[in-house]
């Protein structure tokens, strides 16, 4: 038997834990029956009532989550739809016009692409960052300022020799990593980019893009500066250069160095191939 004082104790303690009223396991419809509460008209009073009848809860049916909108289909409809495009303003449109990537939602603008279009080099980033996102042109922040002064030192410019894009044409929301959905459908269009634009060499900047366009696993640390092949849907090939994004090159610096490399063995290129 439990002491009445310790009883007691544990009452004290419920009330001063907020436990005020006591319930069962099962709930309760005390409405279901009236000899729950008074005794039938024809019961003598102080006759036993009926016990209140537990609710009977209904079958649970499962519920199925939403298909979430960056689905396998809508990567295929990205592809079907670069593929229609014949020309640049063509892929322009029909990117501006896409809703299937959930990015565009949350950006202010579509970043489509800078620079000269058919020029011998094509430079593609990884995606816009806030001030991209706010003026609608790939590469114009502080990174851009940083790589234009890094293409004027080999004699070469945005406005004459250089044209843009990115592998995302909408910023993430607070420049988040992509998700591999969202890659595969800009994927599809960037790709189609390339292949309309035509350059004499392909520039990749930075892990993400390089990753993205030459579908591997290898980080830019063993990528950057190995001269490799763009091989596109339409049979094409493009000699492809990765290297180091100019975002990565303001916070490491000493990193310099090594995109200069990659910048003379650019200008060596594209003099080889008689772009210069």
């Amino acid at each position: 038997m439990i002491a009445r004082e310790d009883l007691a104790a544990l009452l004290k303690w419920y009330v001063d834990s907020g436990l005020d009223e006591t319930i069962g396991d099962v709930p309760v419809d005390r409405f279901a029956s009236r000899t729950s509460m008074v005794s039938a008209p024809d019961q003598p009073a102080g006759a036993e009532r009926a016990a209140p009848r537990p609710i009977e809860r209904p079958p649970v049916t499962p519920v199925r989550a939403p298909v979430p909108i960056e689905s396998p289909q809508l990567v295929e409809d990205a592809r079907q739809l670069a593929r229609a495009c014949a020309s640049l303003a063509e892929l322009e449109t029909a990117i501006r016009g896409f809703e299937g990537c959930a990015l565009k939602r949350t950006a202010k603008n579509t970043v489509f692409a800078d620079g000269v279009a058919g020029a011998p080099v094509m430079v593609v980033g990884e995606a816009p960052g806030a001030d991209e996102d706010r003026m609608g042109k790939p590469f114009v922040g502080v990174s851009g300022q940083l790589m234009d002064r890094m293409f004027e030192a080999i004699g070469m410019s945005r406005e004459r020799d250089v044209y843009i894009t990115n592998i995302l044409f909408w910023r993430p929301p607070g420049n988040r990593t992509p998700t591999l959905a969202e890659q595969a459908m800009c994927l599809a269009f960037t790709r189609r980019h390339v292949e309309l634009a035509k350059p004499k060499v392909v520039v990749l900047a930075g892990g993400t893009s390089a990753k993205a366009m030459l579908d591997t696993t290898e980080g830019i640390m063993r990528l950057r500066g190995k001269w490799t092949t763009l091989r596109l849907d339409d049979g094409s090939e493009v000699p492809t250069l990765p290297t180091f994004h100019p975002a990565y090159l303001l916070r490491t610096p000493a990193s310099k160095r090594q995109s200069w490399y990659d910048l003379l063995a650019l200008d060596k290129k594209l003099r080889e191939l008689g772009a210069r």
